[in-house]
């Protein structure tokens, strides 16, 4: 079993958090992970570097001057590589890196990602985070009280919410993410977890008391 102190907005303890960690994960498969963050780090790719090729420089493709009786050696059009300004060979193209594993991997991969923070002690949980308007102040007082305002962390939400959405962009190193929509390059990517009960219960598939 893995128990964790719940927190308050203060960084009080006011609880204990306890679960299975076979309700999200079987283990931890490092190279399932590893997979999975290549693949994501690939689809970030924009992969649009490229250089023109002889076809597509401008410029005449006239032959520069008869093949015999100057003297000099033979020659075509002026956009050939070996001439300056002219085309590259086998130079870059647009291309597409991105792909996709199997959806059972990655959500199983996420799982993973989620169980290992747990499991190295990245992980807090808190009570409840709400905040009545964007208000920047409320969340960092609230990392800063849990000590997590100098590390990269990443804030797991039960569901959506724009106010306190807003209220996390401007700090720094700080990502604000619905339960819903974590994956595990960005839960390995942030050194910190910090979660709420309402999203860790939903994550574990239970109901909230």
């Amino acid at each position: 079993m893995i128990s964790l102190p719940i927190r308050d907005k203060s960084g009080q303890e006011v609880g204990t958090y306890e679960f299975d960690p076979a309700d999200l994960a079987p283990g931890v498969n490092r190279q399932l992970l590893h997979d999975v963050v290549v693949m994501y780090e690939a689809n970030r790719r924009v992969g649009t570097s490229a250089t023109k090729s002889r076809g597509q420089v401008a410029g005449s493709t006239k032959k520069m001057y008869r093949q015999k009786g100057t003297g000099r050696a033979r020659a075509g059009a002026k956009r050939t590589p070996v001439r300056r300004g002219g085309g590259v060979t086998f130079g870059k193209v647009t291309r597409d890196f991105s792909y996709r594993l199997p959806k059972k991997a990655v959500r199983l991969a996420t799982r993973m990602a989620l169980l290992s923070k747990f499991l190295d002690g990245q992980a807090v949980v808190l009570d409840e985070l709400s905040v009545d308007a964007p208000k920047t102040k409320v969340v960092a007082g609230v990392l800063r009280s849990l000590g997590l305002d100098r590390q990269s962390c990443l804030l797991a939400i039960d569901e959506y919410n724009a106010d306190l959405w807003k209220s996390g962009r401007n700090i720094a190193d700080l990502r604000v993410s619905p339960a819903a929509d974590l994956n595990a390059y960005d839960v390995l990517r942030q050194r910190q977890f910090l979660v709420t009960k309402a999203a860790l219960d939903k994550l574990r598939g239970v109901s909230a008391e």
